[in-house]
């Protein structure tokens, strides 16, 4: 199973899939930084400012899924597994765990530019400044969002197994049907992966859900939907 692990985190790191999404994941931390810090006016309350924080995990559900979907686009998904003499579910299963650590890699440098410009843009706002605490919870929610975002995407990459058809359906549920749940049934919203991820990386607040629960919301659907993509992956092997 080592060996596996290796070889999986040494495709996903040196692809420029995992540069690209790097990129984009600064550029979108610091736009929300300056969108909540800057361009939102006046912050007086520590949820607002923790917004600030935000690391944007959605970016890593894409990640995960664009890389696991592409083995099975270019049909390296199976040789993989004749060479590592493996059933393809331990593949996968090695791949989900590459994701996850690679998630944590890429969530750490993300938020580490949202905190480290967002605290000294912060700092002239008015109301209670944010704590050492504060701070210290939002990055813990920010990379465990990361974490999870990832695997669920990579879960959900083997199960859709299109790069293309995966991240047109997550855009659209995201920005589209999401939002417009939220309109009619809001605690309803909170229970998808995609508002229990928001909740916990604080880039949604004042909602019905808290924190902790949502990250158990969010974990509930990553075990569910990757216990789903093993179980299918063994089965074609059976096929």
């Amino acid at each position: 199973m080592s060996h596996l692990l290796r070889g999986e985190l040494i495709k996903t790191v040196t692809t420029r899939t995992m540069l690209g999404f790097a990129v984009g994941g600064v550029a979108f931390a610091v736009l929300n930084v300056l969108a909540v810090a800057v361009w939102s006016g006046t912050l007086d309350e520590v949820p607002e400012k923790e917004e600030a924080l935000s690391a944007l995990p959605i970016l890593l559900l894409l990640w995960g899924l664009v890389g696991t979907a592409g083995e099975y686009r270019h049909r390296t998904a199976a040789p993989a597994a004749l060479v590592g003499r493996h059933n393809r579910g331990v593949v996968l299963s090695a791949r989900i765990v590459a994701y996850a650590l690679t998630g944590l890699l890429l969530g750490t440098l993300t938020t580490t530019v949202s905190v480290g410009l967002a605290l000294p843009l912060l700092s002239d706002q008015p109301g209670p400044d944010l704590t050492s605490g504060d701070v210290g919870a939002v990055v813990a929610g920010n990379l465990v969002a990361f974490v999870l975002s990832a695997i669920l995407g990579a879960a959900l990459g083997a199960l859709i197994r299109s790069p293309v058809l995966g991240v047109v359906v997550l855009l659209i549920v995201n920005f589209a049907v999401v939002p417009l749940l939220s309109d009619v049934w809001e605690s309803g919203v909170n229970l998808t992966p995609f508002g229990a991820a928001g909740i916990l990386s604080r880039m949604t607040h004042n909602t019905t859900l808290s924190v902790v629960t949502a990250g158990w919301v969010l974990a509930a659907w990553t075990v569910a939907v990757t216990l789903v993509a093993v179980v299918a992956e063994r089965r074609r092997d059976l096929a």
